[in-house]
C-alpha cells in the first residue's frame, strides 16, 4: 500500500456526500437493514420563505432527527411541536418504534422532554459552557406494545 496524503480543510467538496454513501453501504452490509430513507419537512409561507424545518431520516426500525430548526419569530406558537408530531407520525408510518435526535442544552431545554423524551445520552462542556444531549422517544407505547 503506498503513501497517503491528508489533507485536512473547512471546506466539504463532496466529501460528507461520499462518507455518507461509504458508511451507510457497510452498515447494510453489517447489519442487512437496507431500509434507510431521508426525512425531511418544510413549514413555508405562502411566499415560500421558510418558517421551520426538520431533517432526519429513518432505518432499521429507527427515526432519527438531525436538525429541527423554528424561526425566531414562529417560535412559543406551536410550530415546533407540529413539525415534531409531523416527523413522529411519519416515522411511525415507516414502521419505527422509535425516534434519537441530539440537540445542545440551550437550544429550546425542556422541549423535547414535554413530549416524553428521555435522555439517554450528555456530553458536558460541549460547546463550552453548555450540554450535548441525546433524548429518546419509544413509540412502542403509542402502539400499545
Amino acid at each position: 500500500m503506498g503513501e497517503a496524503a491528508f489533507e485536512v480543510s473547512d471546506a466539504d467538496d463532496g466529501l460528507r456526500e461520499c462518507l455518507n454513501e461509504e458508511i451507510n453501504a457497510f452498515n447494510v452490509t453489517a447489519t442487512g437493514l437496507a431500509d434507510g430513507a431521508l426525512l425531511a419537512i418544510a413549514v413555508r409561507e405562502d411566499g415560500g420563505a421558510l418558517r421551520a424545518g426538520l431533517f432526519g431520516w429513518t432505518w432499521g426500525g429507527c427515526g432519527y432527527i438531525e436538525v429541527l430548526w423554528v424561526r425566531a419569530d414562529q417560535r412559543g406558537c406551536g410550530v415546533g411541536r407540529q413539525l415534531l408530531a409531523e416527523a413522529e407520525r411519519e416515522i411511525w408510518r415507516r414502521g419505527c418504534d422509535q425516534v434519537a435526535l441530539s440537540t445542545h442544552s440551550f437550544q429550546s431545554p425542556g422541549f423535547y422532554a414535554r413530549f416524553g423524551y428521555q435522555q439517554c445520552g450528555r456530553t458536558p462542556a460541549y460547546p463550552r459552557g453548555h450540554e450535548h444531549t441525546a433524548p429518546r422517544w419509544s413509540c412502542r407505547a403509542e402502539r400499545g406494545q
